[in-house]
């Protein structure tokens, strides 16, 4: 099952977000101007990190995050394998992308996970 939200934020934007552990989750970033213009992806990487606490003291987890700069959009997901290491309880994550010299935050905030029923498949 993919789950798909598509945001339109001047970044950094907030979304509060539940997720049922083990599955796949898949989210999409239209990056924004303050102008209101796409943000060119061009030469950028995109980074989505999900941690137990803010900081780097923090247990961080890697999800998978794409920059695709022919449509302008940022293609996040929690794919099954990362998502068996996220125990029931609130985590916190950014997205980000960079290139060499910048780093813009697009999206921040929390993941309430949920144990799933029947275990990794």
């Amino acid at each position: 099952m993919t789950w798909t939200k598509e945001h339109t934020i001047s970044f950094p934007g907030t979304y509060n977000f539940s997720y049922y552990k083990g599955d796949t989750l898949e989210f999409v970033i239209r990056p924004k101007t303050s102008g209101g213009a796409s943000f060119d992806l061009t030469g950028y990487t995109a980074i989505f990190k999900i941690a137990n606490v803010r900081g780097s003291a923090g247990t961080q987890y890697t999800a998978q995050a794409v920059a695709t700069d022919v449509s302008d959009i940022v293609t996040c997901t929690i794919l099954p394998a990362v998502g068996r290491n996220l125990a029931a309880g609130t985590f916190v994550y950014d997205v980000q992308i960079a290139n060499s010299s910048q780093i813009y935050t697009l999206l921040t905030g929390s993941i309430t996970v949920t144990d799933d029923i029947t275990g990794a498949v």
